[in-house]
């Protein structure tokens, strides 16, 4: 049967790549609130901000101090300032406008993954998940580290769960904790190594709910969604999971702690699954029967409609897209490159990818014209036809058979300047949200033309399989447009 009479949905996502972005080696990626802005983190220690409408590098942010890769990339809500978690142990947060460093801070272990506190425009503290360590919560203001509980401590002995590497008994280190904050980031959702999704109070460090994952397989990744109505999980059994969040999106830890003293239970540890059960609900499972593989950098799209998840395979560029009901719609198939992160456009159809060769490709929906739809009587041909022209045809149109004027009032002045807010954006936009960086151009090297010409030229001797790294990218980036893989596109320079 026709997909699109089952689901009129079908197509709100992308289906090729549209183009690549190449600068260095880039690891990771995060858009801004509104999508007109994309980070991407380097392996170099450096973060480069991308003008997703132009193309073009509008900022670098790079700290002498910090030659590691990068892991992790953050904004916070008014688009102000990024978080970035290096391998070297260390978080750094950039103002964005300025391109200054706030502050710096070396860790116990390297973050895997930094998160900025959501309810502020000008957050100081975040949410770390470290390499071999519980979850932690960073003040900036001052250098302070409160580590969060990862399992439910033994109540009766009062024995606080374990926060060293390496358990007392020897046994092997604590595997890497996924952790997020809600949308208003007054609760922190952590998934632990024992299938276990964990609601806490960030301020207080205590263990509020708790939700059993189904088989208690270890989880990898935990993420809401935009509206924060759903939370998705990914799991080493092979399966992505969406938990609906039944607590109220404003003052939820209020409500959850009116809950706590509503429930009578004599058992501690049942009243935390009690409260658990009341704070999420499994909604939907995904999966690959077939295959069974495990899945990178799972995210939902702008309006939480579609899920997609990265194969997790090193020599595999695939991206699965199901939509919320649970049906797989699209598998968008790219080089042979493993795909190491994923970010879904705040608000248009684009999937961004990260390859493992450090090339961004864009994925975009393959639109394709259709006259009738401007004009309903336009008729296609696919060979000329010889046409009778009538008699009357081009006869002037009689008075009484004009289109009737509108009723608008053309006197009426015309609102340019107020920028609507779009339908997937975040609520209580603030007036100062950083939507655009104005571009610093760059003076033309001819070293580098050569360079470029050199590299081009390689693109086209190249193998299919393998993406290019032109050597005349390094300062401004290059955007290939127009290309399923990177051999077939265009070179173009963005000032």
């Amino acid at each position: 049967m026709n997909a699109s009479i089952i689901d009129p949905l079908q197509g709100d996502f992308p289906e090729v790549i549209e183009e690549y972005l190449e600068h260095g080696v880039m690891k990771c990626i995060a858009f801004n609130r509104r999508g007109t802005l994309l980070a991407a983190g380097c392996s170099d220690g450096s973060c480069v901000i991308w003008d997703f409408e132009t193309r073009g590098i509008v900022k670098e942010l790079r700290d002498r101090d910090c030659v590691a890769s990068l892991t992790s990339v953050c904004w916070s809500r008014c688009g102000r300032r990024i978080l970035v978690s290096s391998a070297d142990k260390s978080l750094i947060l950039w103002d964005v406008m300025s391109g200054e460093k706030i502050t710096r801070i070396v860790l116990a272990q390297t973050c895997l993954l930094a998160r900025l506190y959501p309810g502020s425009s000008a957050p100081s503290t975040c949410l770390a998940c470290l390499l071999s360590s519980a979850p932690v919560i960073v003040d900036f203001n001052t250098g302070t580290t409160t580590v969060l509980p990862v399992t439910i401590p033994d109540m009766e002995n009062g024995l606080a769960p374990p926060l060293r590497n390496k358990s007392s008994d020897g046994s092997p280190p604590l595997t890497p904790t996924a952790a997020c904050f809600n949308k208003r980031g007054d609760l922190v959702y952590v998934g632990n190594s024992k299938g276990e999704i964990l609601v806490i109070d960030h301020k207080s460090s205590q263990i509020h709910g708790m939700v059993t994952v189904p088989g208690g397989a270890v989880i990898k990744n935990i993420v809401f969604s935009r509206n924060g109505q759903y939370l998705l999980t990914n799991s080493n059994d092979r399966t992505l999971r969406i938990y609906e969040n039944l607590l109220p999106l404003k003052d939820g830890h209020t409500a959850l702690e009116d809950m706590s003293r509503t429930i009578d239970e004599v058992d501690a540890v049942e009243k935390i699954k009690t409260v658990g059960s009341k704070c999420l609900s499994l909604f939907r499972e995904f999966q690959d029967t077939i295959t069974k593989m495990h899945w990178k950098a799972p995210c939902f799209s702008g309006d939480g409609e579609w899920v997609i998840g990265g194969c997790a395979s090193k020599g595999e560029h695939k991206i699965y897209i199901w939509d919320r009901a649970g049906y797989l719609v699209k598998i968008l198939e790219g080089p042979k490159e493993a795909v190491i992160d994923l970010a879904w456009h705040p608000v248009h159809p684009i999937v961004v990818s990260v390859s493992l060769t450090g090339l961004v490709y864009i994925w975009a929906k393959d639109y394709t014209e259709n006259w009738s739809a401007f004009a309903p009587d336009f008729k296609e041909l696919e060979e000329n036809e010889e046409y009778v022209e009538r008699e009357d045809e081009f006869d002037l149109v009689p008075e009484t058979e004009k289109v009737k004027e509108s009723g608008v009032n053309e006197d009426d002045e015309v609102d340019i300047v107020t920028v609507d807010k779009d339908a997937f954006s975040d609520s209580d936009m603030s007036q100062e949200e950083l939507c655009f960086l104005p571009a610093i151009p760059c003076p033309d090297v001819p070293e580098q033309q050569d360079k470029c010409v050199g590299s081009s030229s390689k693109l086209i001797d190249s193998n299919h399989s393998v993406s290019p790294l032109s050597e005349g990218a390094g300062q401004n980036g290059i955007a290939i447009n127009h290309a399923s893989s990177p051999l077939e596109g265009n070179i173009n320079y963005h000032f």
